[in-house]
């Protein structure tokens, strides 16, 4: 698991169109033009937490966070304002296990194609690194 963080939480809040309390990624670990790995600590006032549990929804969420989170650095870095994005499709979504109340979960996020705005990931989500979800999606940029 990474341990240095690139940006937190306010920083991170900034880069992705979701505002409090959707917002399901607070740590930016590590950037490349066709990789991310994001974090989010699992905190009492989570919109998806139910009986300490967090929820698919919750996770689903924080992947696509993760893949949003990739868009609006990529543009930060450009000095840029990042367009918004939609997921077009999801994919082969595995989740194995679902964290806790305090948990911090990191997503891997790995670009396969890149083309005209459309853009293929694969996920991969993980807790003490155990793989606890997986799977791809699809995300387009409105023009």
């Amino acid at each position: 698991m990474e341990t240095t963080i690139l940006l937190e939480k306010e920083a991170v809040g900034n880069l992705v169109p979701q505002k409090f309390p959707f917002v399901m990624v607070d740590r930016l670990f590590s950037y490349s033009e066709t990789s991310l790995v994001a974090g989010l600590r699992i905190q009492d006032d989570n919109i998806f937490l139910e009986e300490n549990t967090f929820l698919e929804a919750g996770l689903i969420e924080h992947m696509a966070q993760s893949v949003a989170l990739h868009t609006g650095y990529q543009f930060f870095l450009k000095n840029e304002i990042a367009p918004t994005g939609y997921i077009g499709s999801i994919k082969d979504i595995e989740i194995k296990k679902l964290p806790q109340i305090d948990d911090t979960i990191q997503s891997t996020i790995t670009i396969l194609q890149e083309f005209g705005g459309i853009t293929l990931v694969d996920i991969v989500t993980f807790l003490n690194n155990e793989e606890i979800a997986s799977g791809q999606m699809k995300t387009v940029l409105a023009k």
